[in-house]
Protein backbone atom coordinates (compact mmCIF):
# COMPACT_ATOMS: atom_id res chain seq x y z
CA UNK A 1 0.00 0.00 0.00
CA UNK A 2 2.72 2.40 1.03
CA UNK A 3 4.29 1.61 -2.31
CA UNK A 4 1.31 1.89 -4.15
CA UNK A 5 0.62 5.68 -2.74
CA UNK A 6 4.74 6.80 -3.33
CA UNK A 7 4.22 5.27 -6.98
CA UNK A 8 0.68 7.28 -7.42
CA UNK A 9 2.12 10.50 -6.18
CA UNK A 10 4.97 10.18 -8.25
CA UNK A 11 3.01 9.68 -10.85
CA UNK A 12 0.86 12.72 -10.22
CA UNK A 13 3.90 14.91 -9.71
CA UNK A 14 5.35 13.84 -12.85
CA UNK A 15 2.19 14.54 -15.03
CA UNK A 16 1.65 17.80 -12.93
CA UNK A 17 5.57 18.56 -14.31
CA UNK A 18 5.21 17.01 -17.67
CA UNK A 19 2.05 19.41 -17.76
CA UNK A 20 3.27 22.49 -16.70
CA UNK A 21 6.54 22.18 -19.11
CA UNK A 22 4.17 21.03 -22.25
CA UNK A 23 2.00 24.25 -21.32
CA UNK A 24 5.23 26.56 -20.93
CA UNK A 25 6.50 25.16 -24.74
CA UNK A 26 2.99 25.39 -26.40
CA UNK A 27 2.67 28.90 -24.40
CA UNK A 28 6.48 30.15 -26.32
CA UNK A 29 4.87 28.57 -29.67
CA UNK A 30 2.05 30.94 -29.17
CA UNK A 31 4.31 33.72 -28.38
CA UNK A 32 6.37 33.28 -31.01
CA UNK A 33 3.28 32.26 -33.54
CA UNK A 34 1.22 35.64 -32.61
CA UNK A 35 4.75 37.88 -33.05
CA UNK A 36 6.21 36.12 -36.22
CA UNK A 37 4.42 38.79 -38.42
CA UNK A 38 3.39 41.54 -36.39
CA UNK A 39 1.57 44.27 -37.56
CA UNK A 40 4.18 47.51 -37.73
CA UNK A 41 3.21 51.40 -37.96
CA UNK A 42 5.62 53.34 -38.32
CA UNK A 43 4.32 57.41 -37.35
CA UNK A 44 6.28 60.36 -38.54
CA UNK A 45 5.22 63.61 -37.52
CA UNK A 46 6.30 66.76 -38.98
CA UNK A 47 8.50 69.18 -37.89
CA UNK A 48 8.21 67.15 -34.40
CA UNK A 49 11.49 68.28 -32.24
CA UNK A 50 12.44 66.77 -28.86
CA UNK A 51 11.15 69.97 -27.17
CA UNK A 52 7.65 70.02 -28.77
CA UNK A 53 7.45 66.41 -26.57
CA UNK A 54 6.47 66.48 -23.07
CA UNK A 55 7.93 62.89 -22.29
CA UNK A 56 11.40 64.56 -23.19
CA UNK A 57 10.60 66.99 -21.01
CA UNK A 58 8.48 69.65 -22.80
CA UNK A 59 8.21 73.30 -21.02
CA UNK A 60 5.58 74.43 -23.52
CA UNK A 61 3.55 71.44 -24.81
CA UNK A 62 1.48 68.08 -23.21
CA UNK A 63 1.69 64.93 -25.13
CA UNK A 64 0.05 62.31 -23.09
CA UNK A 65 -0.66 59.92 -25.57
CA UNK A 66 2.75 59.52 -27.00
CA UNK A 67 3.71 60.04 -23.50
CA UNK A 68 1.99 57.39 -22.56
CA UNK A 69 3.30 54.99 -25.25
CA UNK A 70 6.95 55.83 -23.86
CA UNK A 71 6.23 54.69 -20.45
CA UNK A 72 4.81 51.54 -21.67
CA UNK A 73 7.66 51.48 -23.74
CA UNK A 74 11.07 52.76 -24.79
CA UNK A 75 12.28 56.13 -25.45
CA UNK A 76 15.53 56.93 -27.70
CA UNK A 77 17.50 59.67 -26.36
CA UNK A 78 20.08 59.88 -29.03
CA UNK A 79 18.01 59.14 -32.61
CA UNK A 80 19.45 61.41 -35.79
CA UNK A 81 18.04 61.39 -39.19
CA UNK A 82 18.54 64.30 -41.88
CA UNK A 83 17.45 67.97 -40.47
CA UNK A 84 15.10 68.33 -43.56
CA UNK A 85 11.75 66.32 -44.52
CA UNK A 86 12.57 65.51 -48.09
CA UNK A 87 16.00 64.09 -47.21
CA UNK A 88 15.12 62.84 -44.05
CA UNK A 89 11.99 60.77 -45.51
CA UNK A 90 14.34 59.11 -48.18
CA UNK A 91 16.72 58.12 -45.58
CA UNK A 92 13.96 56.56 -43.41
CA UNK A 93 12.85 54.94 -46.93
CA UNK A 94 15.11 53.41 -47.79
CA UNK A 95 18.13 52.98 -45.38
CA UNK A 96 20.63 54.98 -47.58
CA UNK A 97 22.32 57.58 -46.98
CA UNK A 98 21.98 61.01 -49.24
CA UNK A 99 25.40 60.78 -51.27
CA UNK A 100 23.93 57.35 -52.55
CA UNK A 101 20.45 57.93 -53.30
CA UNK A 102 21.35 61.71 -54.33
CA UNK A 103 18.62 63.34 -51.68
CA UNK A 104 20.96 65.47 -50.25
CA UNK A 105 18.61 68.08 -50.83
CA UNK A 106 14.81 68.90 -51.32
CA UNK A 107 14.78 69.23 -55.37
CA UNK A 108 17.23 65.96 -55.93
CA UNK A 109 14.89 64.00 -53.52
CA UNK A 110 12.51 64.17 -56.66
CA UNK A 111 15.56 62.36 -58.60
CA UNK A 112 14.99 58.98 -57.01
CA UNK A 113 13.61 56.23 -59.10
CA UNK A 114 11.92 53.23 -58.22
CA UNK A 115 14.37 51.26 -60.53
CA UNK A 116 17.40 52.21 -58.59
CA UNK A 117 15.62 52.35 -55.35
CA UNK A 118 14.51 49.82 -52.77
CA UNK A 119 11.61 51.18 -50.15
CA UNK A 120 10.37 49.73 -46.68
CA UNK A 121 7.10 48.58 -48.56
CA UNK A 122 9.10 46.48 -51.26
CA UNK A 123 11.01 44.76 -48.67
CA UNK A 124 8.16 43.64 -46.37
CA UNK A 125 6.33 42.57 -48.72
CA UNK A 126 8.67 39.67 -49.65
CA UNK A 127 7.25 38.64 -46.30
CA UNK A 128 3.78 38.95 -46.94
CA UNK A 129 3.10 42.07 -45.84
CA UNK A 130 0.22 44.61 -46.81
CA UNK A 131 1.22 47.88 -46.85
CA UNK A 132 -0.77 51.43 -46.67
CA UNK A 133 1.06 55.48 -46.82
CA UNK A 134 -0.94 57.80 -45.12
CA UNK A 135 -0.57 61.26 -45.58
CA UNK A 136 2.70 63.54 -46.63
CA UNK A 137 5.40 62.18 -48.97
CA UNK A 138 7.12 65.13 -49.11
CA UNK A 139 8.93 65.65 -51.84
CA UNK A 140 9.51 62.14 -52.86
CA UNK A 141 8.46 61.63 -56.81
CA UNK A 142 5.88 59.89 -58.52
CA UNK A 143 3.25 58.64 -56.16
CA UNK A 144 3.93 55.90 -52.95
CA UNK A 145 2.27 53.45 -55.41
CA UNK A 146 5.23 53.34 -57.29
CA UNK A 147 7.32 52.30 -54.82
CA UNK A 148 5.77 49.41 -53.35
CA UNK A 149 2.73 50.46 -51.70
CA UNK A 150 -0.43 48.84 -51.55
CA UNK A 151 -2.67 52.05 -50.86
CA UNK A 152 -1.99 55.62 -50.58
CA UNK A 153 -3.82 58.99 -49.43
CA UNK A 154 -1.45 61.99 -49.97
CA UNK A 155 -1.76 65.72 -49.96
CA UNK A 156 0.14 68.02 -52.32
CA UNK A 157 3.08 69.84 -50.63
CA UNK A 158 3.29 70.14 -46.43
CA UNK A 159 1.10 71.05 -43.75
CA UNK A 160 -2.03 70.38 -45.28
CA UNK A 161 -5.22 71.30 -42.93
CA UNK A 162 -7.80 73.06 -44.32
CA UNK A 163 -8.66 74.91 -47.61
CA UNK A 164 -7.75 78.06 -47.09
CA UNK A 165 -8.60 80.72 -49.79
CA UNK A 166 -12.25 80.59 -51.41
CA UNK A 167 -11.01 79.72 -55.06
CA UNK A 168 -8.04 77.94 -54.37
CA UNK A 169 -8.62 74.36 -53.23
CA UNK A 170 -6.51 72.13 -51.97
CA UNK A 171 -6.32 68.68 -53.80
CA UNK A 172 -5.28 65.26 -52.07
CA UNK A 173 -4.65 62.20 -53.69
CA UNK A 174 -6.49 58.75 -52.65
CA UNK A 175 -5.10 55.80 -54.48
CA UNK A 176 -4.22 57.90 -58.13
CA UNK A 177 -7.49 59.73 -58.22
CA UNK A 178 -7.41 63.70 -56.88
CA UNK A 179 -9.73 64.71 -54.51
CA UNK A 180 -10.97 68.06 -53.65
CA UNK A 181 -10.35 68.52 -49.87
CA UNK A 182 -13.74 70.62 -49.69
CA UNK A 183 -15.04 71.41 -45.81
CA UNK A 184 -13.07 68.36 -44.53
CA UNK A 185 -10.37 68.59 -42.25
CA UNK A 186 -7.31 66.63 -43.78
CA UNK A 187 -5.68 65.12 -40.59
CA UNK A 188 -8.94 64.28 -40.13
CA UNK A 189 -9.59 62.92 -43.63
CA UNK A 190 -6.12 60.93 -43.32
CA UNK A 191 -7.12 59.19 -40.26
CA UNK A 192 -10.47 57.81 -41.81
CA UNK A 193 -9.07 56.84 -44.34
CA UNK A 194 -6.28 54.48 -42.39
CA UNK A 195 -8.83 53.46 -40.09
CA UNK A 196 -10.64 51.63 -42.45
CA UNK A 197 -7.46 50.55 -44.35
CA UNK A 198 -6.47 48.91 -40.82
CA UNK A 199 -10.09 47.37 -40.16
CA UNK A 200 -10.16 45.53 -44.14
CA UNK A 201 -6.58 44.38 -43.25
CA UNK A 202 -6.80 43.17 -39.62
CA UNK A 203 -6.40 39.75 -40.51
CA UNK A 204 -3.02 40.01 -42.79
CA UNK A 205 0.18 41.71 -41.45
CA UNK A 206 0.18 44.98 -42.07
CA UNK A 207 3.00 47.81 -42.60
CA UNK A 208 1.59 51.24 -42.10
CA UNK A 209 3.59 54.49 -43.07
CA UNK A 210 1.43 57.37 -41.13
CA UNK A 211 2.91 60.51 -42.08
CA UNK A 212 0.83 63.08 -40.18
CA UNK A 213 0.54 66.66 -41.34
CA UNK A 214 1.07 68.10 -37.67
CA UNK A 215 3.36 70.26 -36.91
CA UNK A 216 4.22 71.64 -40.10
CA UNK A 217 3.66 75.11 -41.02
CA UNK A 218 1.14 76.90 -42.01
CA UNK A 219 -0.08 76.46 -38.47
CA UNK A 220 -3.58 76.74 -38.62
CA UNK A 221 -6.56 76.55 -36.06
CA UNK A 222 -7.55 73.15 -35.21
CA UNK A 223 -11.41 71.64 -35.03
CA UNK A 224 -11.02 71.73 -31.51
CA UNK A 225 -9.44 75.64 -31.30
CA UNK A 226 -10.67 77.80 -29.45
CA UNK A 227 -10.04 81.90 -30.17
CA UNK A 228 -7.26 83.48 -28.75
CA UNK A 229 -5.51 80.33 -27.74
CA UNK A 230 -2.03 78.60 -28.44
CA UNK A 231 -2.68 77.27 -31.87
CA UNK A 232 0.56 75.73 -31.99
CA UNK A 233 0.32 73.99 -28.83
CA UNK A 234 -3.05 72.96 -30.18
CA UNK A 235 -1.83 71.33 -32.82
CA UNK A 236 0.50 69.31 -30.82
CA UNK A 237 -2.44 68.34 -29.05
CA UNK A 238 -4.21 67.47 -31.99
CA UNK A 239 -1.50 65.36 -33.41
CA UNK A 240 -1.19 63.68 -30.03
CA UNK A 241 -4.87 63.18 -30.02
CA UNK A 242 -5.21 61.37 -33.31
CA UNK A 243 -2.11 58.92 -32.29
CA UNK A 244 -4.87 58.43 -29.37
CA UNK A 245 -7.59 57.22 -31.81
CA UNK A 246 -5.41 55.12 -33.63
CA UNK A 247 -4.56 53.08 -30.44
CA UNK A 248 -8.25 52.87 -30.12
CA UNK A 249 -8.73 51.62 -33.31
CA UNK A 250 -5.88 48.63 -32.95
CA UNK A 251 -7.91 47.52 -29.51
CA UNK A 252 -11.01 47.48 -30.87
CA UNK A 253 -9.69 45.40 -33.35
CA UNK A 254 -7.91 43.20 -30.78
CA UNK A 255 -4.64 44.42 -33.13
CA UNK A 256 -2.78 46.42 -30.21
CA UNK A 257 -0.74 43.14 -28.62
CA UNK A 258 0.53 42.33 -32.00
CA UNK A 259 1.55 45.63 -33.61
CA UNK A 260 4.79 47.36 -33.16
CA UNK A 261 4.50 50.96 -32.88
CA UNK A 262 7.36 53.54 -34.01
CA UNK A 263 6.88 56.55 -33.22
CA UNK A 264 8.95 60.21 -34.57
CA UNK A 265 10.03 63.13 -35.74
CA UNK A 266 11.21 63.45 -39.13
CA UNK A 267 13.35 66.63 -37.94
CA UNK A 268 13.87 69.37 -35.38
CA UNK A 269 11.72 71.79 -34.42
CA UNK A 270 10.84 74.69 -37.70
CA UNK A 271 12.44 78.23 -37.01
CA UNK A 272 9.52 80.05 -36.22
CA UNK A 273 8.69 77.69 -32.95
CA UNK A 274 12.50 76.62 -32.34
CA UNK A 275 12.46 79.46 -29.44
CA UNK A 276 9.65 77.92 -27.30
CA UNK A 277 10.72 74.14 -27.61
CA UNK A 278 12.78 74.66 -24.19
CA UNK A 279 13.25 71.35 -21.89
CA UNK A 280 13.67 72.67 -18.10
CA UNK A 281 13.73 76.13 -19.04
CA UNK A 282 16.99 74.97 -21.30
CA UNK A 283 17.56 76.56 -24.79
CA UNK A 284 18.12 73.61 -27.11
CA UNK A 285 21.10 73.76 -29.73
CA UNK A 286 19.98 73.58 -33.06
CA UNK A 287 16.38 73.63 -35.18
CA UNK A 288 14.92 72.17 -38.37
CA UNK A 289 17.57 73.05 -41.41
CA UNK A 290 20.50 73.31 -39.31
CA UNK A 291 23.42 70.62 -38.70
CA UNK A 292 23.57 71.86 -34.95
CA UNK A 293 22.41 68.77 -32.73
CA UNK A 294 18.52 69.31 -32.82
CA UNK A 295 18.50 69.68 -36.49
CA UNK A 296 18.59 65.84 -36.58
CA UNK A 297 18.20 64.95 -33.54
CA UNK A 298 14.49 63.79 -33.09
CA UNK A 299 11.79 61.95 -30.70
CA UNK A 300 12.01 58.52 -31.15
CA UNK A 301 9.43 56.17 -28.93
CA UNK A 302 9.00 52.13 -29.78
CA UNK A 303 5.96 50.24 -28.13
CA UNK A 304 5.04 46.72 -28.35
CA UNK A 305 2.94 44.98 -25.99
CA UNK A 306 4.65 42.46 -23.91
CA UNK A 307 7.32 42.12 -26.25
CA UNK A 308 9.08 45.58 -25.24
CA UNK A 309 9.64 46.08 -21.43
CA UNK A 310 7.85 49.54 -20.29
CA UNK A 311 9.61 52.19 -19.01
CA UNK A 312 13.08 51.99 -20.66
CA UNK A 313 14.91 54.79 -21.62
CA UNK A 314 17.72 53.69 -23.91
CA UNK A 315 21.12 55.86 -24.41
CA UNK A 316 21.54 53.60 -27.55
CA UNK A 317 22.51 55.36 -31.43
CA UNK A 318 20.01 55.44 -33.78
CA UNK A 319 20.30 56.50 -37.25
CA UNK A 320 17.46 56.68 -39.41
CA UNK A 321 18.29 54.54 -42.07
CA UNK A 322 18.53 52.32 -38.96
CA UNK A 323 14.59 51.79 -39.67
CA UNK A 324 14.52 49.93 -42.72
CA UNK A 325 16.53 47.29 -41.63
CA UNK A 326 14.64 46.69 -38.28
CA UNK A 327 11.42 46.62 -39.43
CA UNK A 328 12.77 43.84 -41.96
CA UNK A 329 13.97 42.15 -38.83
CA UNK A 330 11.06 41.96 -37.25
CA UNK A 331 8.86 41.25 -40.44
CA UNK A 332 11.34 37.99 -40.98
CA UNK A 333 11.85 39.82 -44.38
CA UNK A 334 15.43 39.48 -46.26
CA UNK A 335 17.18 42.89 -46.91
CA UNK A 336 17.73 43.98 -50.74
CA UNK A 337 21.46 43.15 -51.70
CA UNK A 338 20.99 45.43 -54.91
CA UNK A 339 22.75 48.89 -53.31
CA UNK A 340 24.45 49.24 -49.98
CA UNK A 341 22.87 49.45 -47.01
CA UNK A 342 23.77 51.68 -44.66
CA UNK A 343 21.30 50.92 -41.57
CA UNK A 344 21.42 47.96 -39.04
CA UNK A 345 18.68 46.79 -37.35
CA UNK A 346 17.80 47.58 -33.27
CA UNK A 347 15.80 44.90 -32.92
CA UNK A 348 17.95 43.33 -30.08
CA UNK A 349 17.82 46.80 -28.13
CA UNK A 350 13.80 46.86 -28.68
CA UNK A 351 13.87 43.27 -27.14
CA UNK A 352 15.98 43.90 -23.93
CA UNK A 353 19.55 42.51 -25.49
CA UNK A 354 22.38 44.30 -25.67
CA UNK A 355 23.30 43.35 -29.95
CA UNK A 356 25.58 45.15 -31.15
CA UNK A 357 24.77 48.61 -30.68
CA UNK A 358 26.27 51.88 -33.50
CA UNK A 359 29.48 53.43 -32.16
CA UNK A 360 28.34 56.35 -34.67
CA UNK A 361 25.41 58.02 -36.39
CA UNK A 362 25.99 60.30 -39.91
CA UNK A 363 24.07 62.85 -40.68
CA UNK A 364 23.88 64.56 -43.86
CA UNK A 365 22.26 67.43 -45.66
CA UNK A 366 23.28 69.80 -48.24
CA UNK A 367 26.96 69.94 -48.63
CA UNK A 368 27.44 69.95 -45.05
CA UNK A 369 27.68 66.18 -43.25
CA UNK A 370 29.17 64.84 -39.68
CA UNK A 371 29.42 62.13 -37.87
CA UNK A 372 29.06 61.61 -34.59
CA UNK A 373 29.66 59.37 -31.28
CA UNK A 374 28.08 59.25 -28.04
CA UNK A 375 30.13 62.47 -26.62
CA UNK A 376 32.22 63.64 -29.91
CA UNK A 377 31.15 65.00 -33.46
CA UNK A 378 33.29 65.21 -35.90
CA UNK A 379 31.83 67.46 -39.15
CA UNK A 380 33.19 67.80 -42.88
CA UNK A 381 35.42 71.33 -42.04
CA UNK A 382 37.52 68.78 -39.63
CA UNK A 383 35.89 70.79 -36.67
CA UNK A 384 35.68 68.12 -33.46
CA UNK A 385 33.06 69.23 -31.06
CA UNK A 386 32.42 67.89 -27.45
CA UNK A 387 28.67 66.68 -27.07
CA UNK A 388 28.83 65.89 -23.48
CA UNK A 389 26.69 68.76 -22.74
CA UNK A 390 24.09 68.35 -25.48
CA UNK A 391 21.27 68.91 -26.63
CA UNK A 392 22.26 71.99 -25.06
CA UNK A 393 25.65 73.18 -25.78
CA UNK A 394 27.91 71.55 -28.41
CA UNK A 395 31.54 72.75 -27.43
CA UNK A 396 34.23 73.01 -30.43
CA UNK A 397 37.32 71.72 -29.66
CA UNK A 398 40.64 74.18 -30.91
CA UNK A 399 43.37 71.98 -29.29
CA UNK A 400 42.41 67.95 -29.42
CA UNK A 401 45.69 67.30 -29.90
CA UNK A 402 46.40 68.08 -27.01
CA UNK A 403 43.84 65.77 -24.97
CA UNK A 404 43.98 62.51 -25.16
CA UNK A 405 40.43 61.57 -25.12
CA UNK A 406 39.49 64.00 -27.43
CA UNK A 407 42.14 63.01 -29.89
CA UNK A 408 41.13 59.14 -30.10
CA UNK A 409 37.83 60.51 -30.40
CA UNK A 410 38.93 62.20 -33.76
CA UNK A 411 41.24 59.92 -34.74
CA UNK A 412 37.72 57.26 -34.69
CA UNK A 413 35.38 59.57 -36.08
CA UNK A 414 37.92 60.57 -38.71
CA UNK A 415 38.05 57.08 -40.13
CA UNK A 416 34.61 56.62 -40.25
CA UNK A 417 34.45 59.57 -42.61
CA UNK A 418 37.24 58.24 -44.67
CA UNK A 419 35.62 55.45 -45.45
CA UNK A 420 31.77 56.82 -46.14
CA UNK A 421 33.60 59.09 -48.48
CA UNK A 422 30.89 61.81 -48.94
CA UNK A 423 32.39 63.82 -51.37
CA UNK A 424 33.09 60.94 -53.25
CA UNK A 425 29.02 60.44 -53.74
CA UNK A 426 26.61 62.39 -55.42
CA UNK A 427 26.66 66.14 -54.15
CA UNK A 428 24.76 69.16 -53.99
CA UNK A 429 24.08 71.07 -57.08
CA UNK A 430 22.49 74.09 -55.67
CA UNK A 431 23.56 76.49 -53.07
CA UNK A 432 24.62 73.61 -49.90
CA UNK A 433 21.32 74.11 -47.63
CA UNK A 434 19.57 71.60 -48.81
CA UNK A 435 16.71 72.95 -49.43
CA UNK A 436 15.21 74.25 -52.58
CA UNK A 437 17.35 75.41 -55.54
CA UNK A 438 14.64 78.29 -56.24
CA UNK A 439 14.66 79.32 -52.94
CA UNK A 440 18.76 79.43 -52.55
CA UNK A 441 18.68 81.62 -55.62
CA UNK A 442 16.78 84.14 -53.90
CA UNK A 443 18.70 84.15 -50.73
CA UNK A 444 16.00 82.40 -48.73
CA UNK A 445 16.63 80.48 -45.99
Amino acid sequence: MKYSSLLFIAIAISTIVFAQKNNAVQIKKNNTSSISKPNIIYILADDLGIGDVSAYGSDSNHTPVIDKLAKEGIRFQHCYTAPLCGPSRALILTGRYAFRTGAVNQDMCANIKPSEEVMMPTVLKSAGYVSAMIGKWGQLPLNPSDFGFDDYIRFKGSGVYWNKAKGKEEIYTENGVDKSLGKNYMPDLMHNHMVNWVSENKNKPFFLYYSLAQVHSEILPTPDSKPGGDVYADNIAYMDKLVGKLLKTLDSLGLRKNTLIVLMGDNGTASLYAKRGTINGKQLSGKKGEMLECGGLVPTIANWPGVITPNQVSETLIDASDLLPTFADVAGAPLPTKNILDGQSFLPQLLGKKGKPRDWIFCELGNKWYVRSDKWKLNNNNELFDMSNSPFEEKLVTNYSNNKTANEAYIQLKKVLDNLNPAGGIVDNAGGSGRHANKTKKGKK
